[in-house]
């Protein structure tokens, strides 16, 4: 006896095997609805987040930058209704709160009077080609993500990233359209913000992999608050190490002093 299921079939054995042997994986199912595709994952929720806790300018205050993701992006205003939804992307020059008071619910371009300085997309299977500028739209159709971010907010920088092969691509405005930017050592160094960002590989939420993130004028990643409190701690603990030897040396035990 055998049960089918659409194109699988799974075969009758005694005693019987698991289910990961006999029955598709998260590997053979579809990770998007045609409908909708590019939904969420979870690495969808957690690179934004690694960017948005790395990416602070040492020349512009906290208060004046806005990083969001998954944000409907409001870019036309004679045609109120079309956005586009980039996977994470920053603004220099605002503040982090609508009219400094409420949490947005979007970003609406002329409201805001301000464009993204860099948009970042990662790529997934059913968003590729119109990520990568290589769909076409009809006469009546709103244009493609290519279109908006190049020729509509010319946003000055381009990132792509694709977490199934590693692969980061960049793209810069030069004469008004995109050029494809050579990335040495896998960065993109920022020279208006005195920030880069590249592939930096390592453990964030317990999850050890390539991940994107930024890093300062000196080539060094910059730690997320979490990492900073760590190593605040780390440096405070080695510094009280350090007199209790000192005045050990001293003939003192340290153990037997009150502070």
């Amino acid at each position: 006896m055998s049960i089918a299921n659409d194109q699988y079939l799974v075969e009758q054995t005694d005693p019987p095997r698991p289910p990961a042997e006999t029955l598709p994986t998260m590997y053979d199912l579809p990770s998007e609805s045609p409908e909708e595709p590019g939904l969420p994952d979870e690495f969808h929720d957690l690179q934004p987040q690694l960017l948005s806790a790395t990416f602070r300018l040492q020349d512009s205050l906290t208060d004046q930058i806005y990083t969001a993701s998954d944000l409907n992006l409001y870019y036309d205003v004679r045609h109120p209704r079309w956005c586009k939804r980039p996977d994470w992307f920053a603004v220099v020059g605002v503040s982090r709160l609508y009219r400094q008071q409420d949490i947005r619910l979007s970003y609406v371009i002329w409201q805001e009077g301000v464009n993204p300085f860099v948009v970042v997309e990662l790529l997934s299977p059913g968003t590729e080609k119109e990520d990568l500028g290589q769909t076409e739209r009809g006469s009546d159709q709103p244009p493609t993500k290519w279109e908006v971010y190049e020729q509509v907010l010319r946003v000055p920088y381009y990132v792509i990233f694709d977490r199934y092969t590693n692969q980061l691509r960049a793209f810069g405005l030069n004469n008004a359209h995109y050029r494809e930017l050579d990335l040495p050592d896998q960065r993109i160094w920022m020279s208006e913000l005195n920030l880069g960002l590249g592939l930096w590989h390592g453990m964030y939420q317990g999850i050890e992999r390539y991940w994107l993130r930024w890093y300062d004028s000196q080539g060094n990643w910059v730690p997320t608050e979490t990492e900073a409190e760590r190593d605040r701690a780390e440096r405070a603990e080695a510094r009280a190490e350090a007199l209790a030897q000192r005045l050990r040396e001293l003939g003192v035990n340290p153990d037997e002093l009150a502070f």
